[in-house]
């Protein structure tokens, strides 16, 4: 079962940051983690949304802990070459990876991974859930679900999609989408969320498939116009929008998540010490109101749980792949 978060006491926001002053730190030997400075890698480049999320999230650690902590970008193959570092990494949980589902996925999606994600980590916590968004252009003049399938079927040479990433959920939720509505549409790979949502602007392109992250301040400014996401409830970032499962489309759930992971054969003890200061950073209400604001719907569990999810949800991605027919590249 999923931890529930306890309240605890919130740091003000100054400058975009977490400040420091308000925030208690605990003696090293009480932590139970260990000596030296903490480092967690994110596996994508410096600014983007994975990486923001962990400095927003170092900073209240380093406060708590009194260590120093630090962000390390190992950037390329999707999140692949920062976990490849941690599965190499010495098992002593001085060395960690905030990481995202799309790149655990990989593992079902590409020929040659180079991580094993049930054998090669030590599960920390889960961080939180995010959704896929199916987005329009406003060039297309449409609103809603109902508008947009009325749109393509009086203009059938535009039964495509942009997605940020071939063989990644962006990818296949929009062929779901396509097999649900009655109407196949067509994967178009753009090289990450910018491009693409600057071709939707633009209206060179009807509609597109990414995270709701990549697309909500766009959505907000009149840019792009998010249909629908693809949870079973409202994500708290954009509780306005609905759910394919409010729309009648059930079958069109795919959640993602972000989790914390270690070498595997680290200590227990360590790895039961990352889990209690995630947990307690994690429950913070003005960083959870940060990590809110840019998608992440924030969740914390125990290392069992993370592991039971993992298996559980490859399995059910396993099966939309396979039934998508798509093959490892």
């Amino acid at each position: 079962m999923t931890t529930r978060l306890t309240r605890r006491r919130a740091l003000p926001i100054v400058g975009g940051a977490l400040a420091a002053p308000l925030l208690p730190s605990i003696s090293a030997a009480q932590t139970g983690l260990p000596e030296g400075t903490l480092k967690i890698l994110v596996g994508f480049p410096a600014g983007g949304g994975t990486d923001v999320m962990a400095r927003l999230m170092a900073e209240p650690l380093k406060q708590r802990t009194g260590r120093n902590v630090l962000i390390e970008n190992k950037a390329g193959a999707s999140g692949t070459i920062a976990a490849e570092a941690v599965k190499n990494s010495a098992p002593d949980g001085s060395t960690i990876i905030y990481i995202p589902s799309a790149t655990i996925v990989q593992k079902l999606t590409m020929a040659a991974v180079p991580f094993d994600p049930m054998t090669d980590f030590a599960p920390l916590t889960l961080a939180g859930t995010v959704q896929t968004a199916f987005v329009v252009s406003p060039s297309i003049g449409v609103n809603t679900l109902a508008e947009y399938i009325e749109w393509l079927k009086k203009n059938p040479t535009r039964q495509s999609f942009g997605t940020t990433a071939l063989g990644s959920f962006t990818h296949f939720f929009g062929v779901m989408v396509g097999r649900e509505i009655g109407v196949p549409l067509e994967p178009v790979p753009y090289r990450g969320a910018a491009p693409l949502a600057a071709d939707l602007q633009g209206g060179h392109i009807a509609a597109g498939c990414g995270g709701i992250t990549d697309f909500l301040e766009h959505h907000r400014a009149g840019k792009v116009r998010v249909l629908f996401t693809s949870g079973q409830k409202r994500t708290d970032a954009a509780p306005d929008l609905p759910t394919a499962t409010d729309l009648g489309y059930p079958k069109l759930n795919i959640l993602g998540w972000y989790i914390f992971l270690a070498a595997a054969k680290t200590p227990p003890a360590i790895v039961q010490a990352w889990n209690k200061e995630l947990g307690a950073i994690l429950a913070l209400p003005d960083l959870r109101k940060r990590l809110t604001e840019l998608g992440l719907d924030v969740e914390t569990s125990t290392p069992e749980y993370v592991r039971e999810r993992m298996a559980k949800d490859l399995a059910h991605w396993k099966g939309i792949i396979d039934g998508i027919g798509y093959k490892p590249q």
